[in-house]
Order: structure tokens, then sequence, then C-alpha cells
């Protein structure tokens, strides 16, 4: 009796069929170590108010998305390290005295709506640090836009008294606290701030080493440069999309200034001034939110860069990467669409009623 023949199996399986063979876990750990300096940065100019801010948002997205995945009865998802990068990025984007309740309540927002409705990692349509930062905006206005000075004296020994403001009642006033650590001539404004407002232009290598008032983690474009090209260079990060709006933010930037320079800042105070260069290497690309074609990454990264100083110069608001970057997301799966490669062979790619008559 002849043995019987071998049984050949063949597994078939959905794309993508290359792995680089690194982890979510690994590559979210990685933009983690990316992010240290700049709250090493942060503490350091600002002092524990900005330490204990940060601290806050992160350990309190760690805890309110174990607790959205026990709701949902869902093994917790904590370990992937995205929760993390989501609290770190939240605090970066506050004012180093924001009370921390309100860091809290930016955190549930962040992560409950934010991610975790939607699915979890993976599944987000936004970035879930700049929806937090989003409603905090809409619903603080005052308390968002109230920045302190950097490398205030006794900022190691003393909180800036709206860190821990009791919730819904008001604090200290800045002024009163200013004029104690000696820098009452300090006027609470940011460089874009004085910039729009009073038409005053910060030096730029002040801005790009970062020693100036703004929010904890957007004050150092060197910082952010090398953590974002560390990425980069890693390739845990697509260049294309900081590249794109960038460049959208230093052409648009360039024309304004060409077309008035008087009135408006040079291209350079553009790119470093804000919170542009770490939106653009930390938020924009989140590659859950952001285009996967090279082609669509350049459109979505040009029309960031150009909203972003459309915003600023004709907006009534200083800064406009937070809008900018959400809107971005909600264009990124029609971005994705109109830029797929055509399929060999196939025929004209076609929308609306030529398909549906077809």
């Amino acid at each position: 009796m002849s043995p019987a023949p071998a049984t050949t199996v063949i597994e078939v399986r959905t794309a993508p069929h290359l792995h680089s063979g690194r982890s979510v876990e690994q590559i979210m750990r990685n933009v983690v170590y990316a992010l240290l300096p700049m709250c090493f940065y942060s503490v350091w100019l600002f002092g524990i108010s900005a330490g204990v801010l940060i601290a806050t948002t992160t350990a309190a997205c760690l805890l309110i998305e174990r607790l959205c995945c026990g709701l949902a009865e869902k093994e917790s998802s904590i370990g992937d390290y995205s929760a993390a990068i989501t609290g770190l990025l939240l605090g970066l984007t506050l004012p180093p005295g924001m009370p921390l309740w309100m860091g809290v309540v930016g955190a549930f927002i962040a992560i409950a709506p934010g991610k975790m409705l939607f699915g979890g990692l993976g599944f987000n349509v936004f970035n879930p640090a700049l929806v937090g930062r989003a409603f905090l905006q809409a619903a603080f206005p005052s308390a968002i836009t109230s920045y302190t000075p950097a490398q205030a004296i006794h900022r190691f020994t003393e909180f800036i008294p709206t860190t821990l403001a009791i919730p819904f009642l008001k604090a200290a006033p800045l002024k009163d606290w200013m004029m104690q650590v000696r820098v009452d001539g300090f006027t609470g404004a940011t460089p874009l701030m004085l910039q729009k407002f009073e038409h005053v232009t910060t030096d730029t290598w002040s801005l790009f080493l970062g020693t100036r008032a703004g929010s904890s983690g957007e004050t150092s474009a060197l910082l952010i440069l090398l953590g974002g090209g560390y990425l980069i260079v890693r390739k845990m990060m697509d260049w294309r999309i900081p590249a794109a709006m960038l460049l959208g933010a230093l052409l648009t930037g360039g024309a304004y200034y060409l077309s008035n320079p008087v009135k408006y800042p040079s291209p350079l105070f553009v790119l470093f001034s804000g919170g542009l260069m770490l939106g653009a290497l930390f938020m924009a690309t989140d590659p859950v939110a952001s285009p996967v074609t090279p082609r669509g990454m350049w459109i979505y990264g040009l029309l960031m860069g150009l909203i972003t100083v459309l915003i600023r110069f004709e907006g009534g608001l200083a800064e406009g990467v937070m809008y900018a970057i959400l809107l971005g997301n909600a264009l990124s799966p029609l971005i994705d669409r109109l830029t797929q490669p055509r399929t060999y062979g196939a025929g004209k790619r076609m929308f609306g009623k030529e398909a549906a008559t077809r």
C-alpha cells in the first residue's frame, strides 16, 4: 500500500504581508523616549508646576484608559504606551500653570470620547491629546491662555498659584505671584501673542532654544527637532508629514512676509514660534489619524501648514496648529481615498454619480 500524498497547506492572510519586526509597544515606547527630553526641559524652564502637570495628565490618561477597558470588559491596553503618549503630549501642550484638575478633565476627554469611544488604539479618528486640549480651550479659555515666565526665581521650591487651584474656585492672581518672584515686567504673553497683538517680534535664537514663555513643551524647537529626528532615523516616523507641514507654513508665512514685512514676521519666526514644531513632528504624524499614501502625506502636511498660518495671521487666535491638525485628521480618509495608486490594469477611478451608474 503506497503512502498517502503529502498535503500542502496554504495560509491566506490580509495585508500587510511584510513586517518591520517592530511591535506597536516598541514604537510607542520610543516615542515616549523622544518626548522625555522636552518634559525635563520644561521642568527646568518652568519649575515643579510643569513637572507635576505633565505627571498628572499622564497618570490620569493611564488610569482612565484602564477604567474604560474594565467597563468594556476587555484586556487593559495601558501597556502599549499609547495612553502615556497622550498624557505626555496633553501636558506639553498646556500652560505650565494650568490647574491640575483641569488637566485631569482634559485627560478624561482625550481618552474616553477621544480614543476609547472609537474603539481604542488604531481606531481613533482624531489625535486624542488634541481632542482633550480642544475641549479645554473651549471650556476654560482664560486658564489656557494664562502663561507664566520662564526661569522664574523659586520655580523649584514654589508652585505657580493656579497649579493647586480648587475646582471652580478662583485662584490667587498670577500678577501678585509674578511680583513676588521678581518678574513684574512680564506681561503673560507668548511670542505669538506679542507679535499678533502688539507687533513685537521675539529673537529667533531664543525661539530656537526655548528660553521664553509658552506651553510646557512647545518652547524649544531644538529639542523637538532632535526628538523627531531620532524617530525618523529609527524609521518610526515618516518624514514626509512634518516636512510638508513645515514647508506649507514656511511658504505661506513667506508670502505674507513678502507682501508686508512691516506687519508680518519672518518665515523663521513662523517656524520656531508657538506649537508648530511640536504639532508637526509629534501630533500631525499620528499613524492612525493621518494618510498612508506618500502623495497623501504631502497634501495633508501642506494643507495643515497653510491653515496654521492663515489662522495665526487672519483669525482671532494667536495660534492655529491645534485646529489645523484636527481639520487635517478629519480630511485624512478623503485624502487617502483620492491619492490611492491605481491598480495595475484597472481603469480610471470614478466617484459620485459616475461611479453609481456603473
